[in-house]
Parts: C-alpha cells; sequence; structure tokens
C-alpha cells in the first residue's frame, strides 16, 4: 500500500512539474510555444514520461480549462457569501472574475484562447458549468420573472461584458488594471444591473 501511494504522489508531482513549466512557457512566450518537447526538456523527463500524463497538448490544455475554472468558480462563491443583497454579489463577483484574469492571466489564457466556451464545452467540462450555475444563481436573484431562457441569456450578456473588458485590458496592459480599468468593468456591471429586467 505504501509502494502504491509514493507512486501515485509521484505521479501527481510530475503532473504538476508539467502544468507548472506550461504555465511559464505561456507567460514567457504565449501558448503557441508550448510544446511536448519543450516541456520535457524544461524539466528533465524524456518524451514518453510527458506522454504517460498528457496525450498531446490539447490535453494540456484541457488540465489548465478544468483547473481554472474550479479556481475561478471558487473565487466566485466566496465572493458571493461575504455578500446579503444581490446587486453587490453580482458587482463584486465582477470585480472578482477581473481579478482573477489578471492575477492567473497564464490559466485565463488557456481558459479563453479560444473565446468563451459553447454550451457543449460548458455541459463535457464540469468546472465551467459550475462556475456558470454560480452565475446564473446570482443573476435569478435580481430577476422579476423565472423564465430559464431569460436567465441564460443575461448569464451570457454578462459574460461577454467581463470577458470583452477583460481580454481588452490584458491586450493594453503588462500589469494589473488599472483604477480606469475598474470604472469601467463597475459601470459595465451596474448598467447590467439596471437593466437586467427589461
Amino acid at each position: 500500500m505504501l509502494v502504491k501511494n509514493d507512486r501515485q504522489k509521484q505521479k501527481e508531482l510530475t503532473k504538476n512539474a508539467i502544468l507548472k513549466v506550461a504555465e511559464e512557457i505561456v507567460l514567457q512566450e504565449g501558448w503557441q510555444a508550448v510544446s511536448i518537447r519543450k516541456i520535457a526538456e524544461a524539466i528533465g523527463y524524456s518524451l514518453p514520461v510527458v506522454y504517460n500524463h498528457f496525450e498531446s497538448k490539447d490535453a494540456i490544455q484541457e488540465e489548465f480549462v478544468k483547473n481554472g475554472f474550479n479556481m475561478l468558480a471558487t473565487a466566485m462563491q466566496s465572493t458571493k457569501e461575504k455578500y446579503a443583497a444581490p446587486e453587490q454579489q453580482l458587482t463584486q463577483m465582477a470585480v472578482t472574475y477581473f481579478d482573477f484574469a489578471f492575477q492567473n492571466s497564464a490559466y485565463y489564457k488557456m481558459m479563453f484562447g479560444l473565446g468563451i466556451p459553447s454550451c457543449q464545452k460548458a455541459r463535457e467540462i464540469e468546472e465551467i458549468g459550475n462556475f456558470s450555475s454560480i452565475v446564473i444563481a446570482t443573476i435569478s436573484n435580481l430577476m422579476v420573472q423565472d423564465d430559464e431562457q431569460r436567465k441564460l441569456l443575461k448569464f451570457h450578456t454578462l459574460w461577454s461584458i467581463l470577458h470583452g473588458l477583460t481580454s481588452i485590458s490584458m491586450v493594453n496592459l503588462t500589469a494589473a488594471p488599472d483604477e480606469m480599468q475598474q470604472h469601467i468593468l463597475l459601470d459595465a456591471v451596474q448598467g447590467f444591473i439596471k437593466n437586467i429586467n427589461r
């Protein structure tokens, strides 16, 4: 049993080392520079060892998507629990989303490398679904009518606002967003809340 636990622990350590190197490459050179060969060389393992953990570059990206959305959902839920009023919850969750993107830029870039994930992808990857559920539940608390289609529409509208503002800020900035970007974010979210029942 002890040998099995040691093997499992070593497997986790190797997997984490692979992801850490991939993250460093993304931060320094961008996602296009990531390759299984480059990762293997950086951590001093043979190609088969890396392939034993991830069969392709796409599999590494999917792991980042899962981990990233899990981290984001946890941060959003934690923020939501700090406030009682749905307006405050949604506003502060938007700020949390923005902060998450800049504090975890490698993850964010890989999570959204191809834009906002489709509904099909959200159904396939549990972590995306968890994030979506937290935001939709908060939006529901602000809506007068209990209309599922409208909730989904409003969720995708809010997510588009958040992702769009974050992406624009990431392109224009190398560091964390400045005060102006924060004001733009809050203005957009407050406008969204004001018009949520229209």
